[in-house]
């Protein structure tokens, strides 16, 4: 699932592209990924593309100078990413395949068309799981799409400071499912909480109430470290390039059986909560490998 640092070049990425066009139109090849029905997509086209923006692991595209919407938001699920070309869509006569209930039957959830300085543009929001996830709102306040409105602070926000992180800590729940918490800290997955515990040389099966004081500001630095340092490299990117460039740079993450970059023990892997995390004994379980 894409989180905070490639999100946030993303988001740039297209915010330095598309900014400014007028959108020509925007598309649903199925009613699948069109979450509120109540909304025509229609609403959109004619306006004018203001700014494209991440909030948590959200990316909107709004119209609107004075944040009044409509705004486009869209999260991406576990295996959604944005395809851009340089062309306008074909605009298909089929109003009645928005309406349809039915399920996707291929990766294009949704298409949008903008035209800037006269040259034409396509952002195609794609969903390449075999379990559809990506969802769409067309809405005049982000802040009133129930993944927004829930989310707990930005993990970077110069105001959510070590001592806001530490009361997250005082619970039983284990640190992994703490700090990818959406309610609770915002734009953290599955990827980088394998890489910011390994960071901090931390098991992320620790009980968040189990931490040292030391512990806990070891781990604050280090979801600062890993998430700035991440966002920073992949800023600049082409969407088509983000992913591999994410991969490539993690440590533990995805890297099953691979030497640690840091102390050359065999990275593990632990299936856990409907999906797996990888994690270097060596560095963060005292040589331990953690039971299944």
């Amino acid at each position: 699932m894409p989180e905070l640092p490639e999100l946030t070049a993303l988001a740039a990425w297209l915010d330095g592209q598309l900014a400014g066009a007028t959108v020509a139109s925007l598309q649903f090849p199925t009613a699948f990924a069109l979450k509120n029905k109540d909304v025509s997509p229609d609403i959109v086209a004619g306006r004018t593309l203001i700014r494209v923006v991440r909030r948590g692991k959200f990316l909107v595209f709004d119209t609107d100078p004075d944040g009044g919407g409509p705004a486009l938001v869209a999260n991406f699920g576990k295996s959604g990413w944005v395809r851009v070309s340089g062309k306008l869509p074909e605009v298909k006569d089929a109003p009645e395949a928005v309406s349809a209930a039915k399920p996707a039957a291929g990766p294009i959830m949704a298409r949008i068309g903008l035209v800037k300085d006269g040259t034409e543009h396509g952002v195609d929001l794609m969903d390449y799981g075999r379990w559809k996830g990506l969802a769409v709102h067309i809405v005049h306040d982000p802040e009133v799409v129930p993944g927004i409105a829930e989310l707990g602070p930005e993990a970077l926000d110069p105001e959510f400071t070590l001592e806001d992180f530490a009361r997250l800590l005082t619970s039983k729940q284990r640190i992994k499912d703490i700090i990818r918490d959406q309610k609770k800290i915002a734009g953290i997955g599955n990827g980088y909480s394998d890489e910011i515990l390994h960071a901090a040389k931390l098991s992320p099966l620790a009980p968040g109430a189990s931490l040292d004081t030391g512990s806990v500001e070891r781990l604050y630095t280090a979801m600062r470290q890993v998430l700035s340092d991440a966002a920073g490299e992949l800023t600049g990117l082409a969407p088509d390039k983000l992913k591999a460039a994410k991969k490539a740079s993690m440590a533990v993450h995805g890297r099953n059986g691979e030497d640690c970059p840091v102390c050359g023990d065999t990275i593990q892997e632990l299936a856990y909560v409907g999906t797996s995390f990888q994690y270097c004994p060596g560095c963060q379980t005292g040589g331990q490998v953690l039971a299944r």
